[in-house]
């Protein structure tokens, strides 16, 4: 399931839709987007002694983390949630933006029915459902 996130940073803002998965255990709030996102919002080329391993289902995978580089907030048929500062994690293989289950934690969002692609704000009824935003893929 996917929603439209607002990423800011220092000099650059980015509307965008963002795989929300659960599975992406973190002990921060962490957004893991592939080398053009990190370009489009100025924070490639990696600083110096950032890059690092992931262990995934998949296997290792090489990344670069900016630790509390960007601003995040979900933006949704004119609700939006609070900002919240996450680690920007870079990805050369990813065609996709994630967010941790940290950051979905942190930005409210309630995952009511995954296969259809229902959520809500945490501060909603359950009565309100809005609907998963379509995928980007960035190649």
């Amino acid at each position: 399931m996917r929603v439209m996130l607002k990423i800011r940073t220092e000099t650059r803002v980015l509307e965008t839709p963002a795989l929300a998965n659960s599975g992406y255990e973190a002990e921060t709030a962490q957004l893991l987007v592939p080398v053009k996102v990190a370009e489009l919002l100025g924070l490639w080329p990696p600083e110096p002694g950032s890059e690092t391993i992931f262990e995934t289902a998949g296997g290792p995978l090489r990344v670069w983390i900016r630790p509390r580089a960007c601003y995040v907030s979900v933006v949704s048929n004119g609700e939006s949630s609070r900002e919240v500062v996450a680690d920007l994690v870079i990805s050369l293989l990813a065609d996709e933006i994630l967010m941790s289950d940290r950051l979905i934690s942190e930005l409210s969002i309630v995952l009511e029915d995954a296969a259809n692609g229902l959520w809500r704000f945490r501060w909603e009824s359950p009565t309100v459902l809005r609907r998963s935003a379509p995928p980007k893929y960035w190649k």
